[in-house]
């Protein structure tokens, strides 16, 4: 069974705001209704949830977004050299989304995040690694969020990124 389960709290959130290789089209539609209820659970009438990033998109024709990619997303945060960040999605009090591909190879990619963010100061608390893709819990001084990284299913040798960033407090 996959990790994105545990927490149920973390994976409604993760799973409206990260689209992992496991979601179908009605757990995120679940996810986005259940989003758009206050705490007594009856529907209210909330702003749209942004669809997410197109994840088909090749380094080559990926657009490239400024840093900094948002005030509520930490400057500290590194992406690997031959990395194009090229979305980013403000989803509110759930965080901010950044999206990314890469021509490093999966490999490297998850070595990258699990030394060099480690280092930037970025502790992943829980993850899982498969074949084609990973995804790893993390939290910082003033963050917490969520990671994942996948081979891309378009572009031969490339993987795509999505780190979600929650401010803390």
């Amino acid at each position: 069974m996959r990790s994105i389960r545990v927490g149920l709290v973390w994976a409604a959130l993760s799973a409206g705001a990260l689209s992992s290789c496991g979601s179908t089209t009605d757990e995120v539609e679940q996810v986005k209704s259940a989003d758009s209820r206050p705490a007594s659970g009856e529907p209210t009438a909330a702003a749209p949830v942004p669809e997410p990033a197109d994840q088909s998109i090749c380094r080559a024709d990926a657009k490239a977004v400024e840093a900094p990619y948002s005030e509520a997303f930490p400057a500290e945060w590194t992406f690997p050299v031959d990395t194009t960040v090229y979305d980013v999605e403000d989803r509110g009090s759930t965080g901010v989304i950044v999206t990314a591909v890469s021509s490093a190879p999966f490999g490297e990619i998850l070595d990258f995040l699990n030394t060099d963010e480690e280092a930037n100061g970025f502790k992943v608390t829980e993850g899982e690694t498969e074949d084609n893709d990973a995804e790893a819990n993390w939290e910082a001084t003033d963050y917490t969020g969520r990671w994942t990284i996948q081979k891309s299913a378009t572009c031969a040798g490339e993987t795509v990124m999505q780190v979600l960033a929650t401010p803390v407090g």
